[in-house]
C-alpha cells in the first residue's frame, strides 16, 4: 500500500471526522489572558478586519510546516447556518471542531496540514509479509497522523474579542456537554474541558470535547482559538489513530508555531 493510497486516505478520513465532529466514531488554564480577560487592550478598539486576500496571505502554505503538508480542506468547511446545537451557548464549541470561525467575522479562509509519517504498510512487498494481526496493527499506525484545520478570521471593532469571550463561555458553560446536529447528523459531546493553551498571541482558549462513540468508548477531539489582534487562528486536531489506540494526544504544537509565526 502505497502513502498516495494508505497515508492520505487516512487524512482524508481524518477530515471527514472533523467535519462530522458530532458523529466521530472511528485542565489546566489558557494562555497570557484567557478568552474573557480584561485589561488594558480590552478596550482599545480593534483596527479594521483584514480582507480575504490578506488573510490568505497570512495562513500557513506548503512548505511552511516541518513534517507536515499544507493544502486545501479536503471536502472544505461546512456550512454555518448547517451546524446547530441544542443550546445556544454551546455553538461557538460545535463551529470549533468543524473549522467555522465564531462570532460574526468580515473575512475568514482555511489550510489542512496533515502530520507527514511513513506509512509502515509501504516496506510490505506482499500481503503475506503482513499476516498474523500485523495489517491491522500496520493500518492503525498508518492512521497515527494529526490532522489539523487552521481557521483564520479577522473582525472589526471589538469582534475577535467578542468571538473569542463566546468560545470561552461555552467552553465552561457546556462542560456537562451538549447536543448538536449537522447537515440532518445528530450527535452528542458527553463532557467539555479547558486544556493548556500554546501561550502564543493576545488571548487563547483551547479545549478537549468527548465524543462516546457507544463500543468505541470516549473519543476526545481537540481545539484551539488564539487571538492576534483583531484576527483569530482556530485549529483544530483530529488524529483517528491515537483514538483507536486510547492514546493522548493534542493539537500539533508545529502547526501552532509556524502560524503564529506569520502572525506577529
Amino acid at each position: 500500500m502505497k502513502r498516495s493510497s494508505g497515508v492520505r486516505l487516512c487524512a482524508t478520513a481524518a477530515v471527514s471526522a472533523l467535519s462530522l465532529a458530532l458523529v466521530t466514531g472511528c485542565g489546566d488554564g489558557g494562555s497570557k489572558d484567557s478568552g474573557d480577560a480584561k485589561g488594558p487592550d480590552a478596550a482599545k478598539p480593534a483596527a479594521k478586519a483584514l480582507s480575504a486576500a490578506e488573510l490568505k496571505k497570512l495562513i500557513i502554505a506548503k512548505g511552511e510546516v516541518p513534517g507536515y503538508e499544507v493544502g486545501p480542506v479536503e471536502g472544505g468547511i461546512p456550512d454555518r447556518g448547517k451546524v446547530t446545537s441544542d443550546d445556544a451557548k454551546c455553538r461557538p464549541v460545535l463551529q470549533a471542531f468543524t473549522g467555522i470561525a465564531p462570532g460574526e467575522p468580515a473575512a475568514n479562509t482555511s489550510r489542512m496540514a496533515t502530520e507527514d509519517k511513513k506509512d509502515p504498510t509501504d516496506d510490505a512487498t506482499s500481503l503475506d509479509d503482513l499476516a498474523d494481526g500485523k495489517f491491522e496493527d500496520a493500518i492503525n499506525k498508518s492512521m497515527d497522523l494529526d490532522v489539523t484545520v487552521v481557521t483564520l478570521a479577522s473582525y472589526d471593532g471589538d469582534g475577535a474579542e467578542q468571538a473569542l469571550k463566546s468560545v470561552s463561555d461555552a467552553v465552561k458553560a457546556c462542560a456537562g456537554g451538549f447536543s448538536g446536529e449537522q447537515d440532518g447528523e445528530k450527535g452528542k459531546f458527553t463532557k467539555v474541558a479547558e486544556e493548556k493553551s500554546s501561550g502564543t498571541g493576545d488571548a487563547s482558549v483551547a479545549f478537549t470535547a468527548t465524543n462516546d462513540a457507544g463500543k468505541d468508548g470516549a473519543l476526545p477531539l481537540h481545539a484551539e482559538v488564539v487571538r492576534h489582534g483583531n484576527t483569530l487562528a482556530t485549529y483544530t486536531t483530529i488524529n483517528i489513530g491515537a483514538m483507536m489506540s486510547k492514546k493522548a494526544y493534542t493539537v500539533s504544537a508545529p502547526v501552532v508555531k509556524a502560524q503564529a509565526a506569520k502572525l506577529k
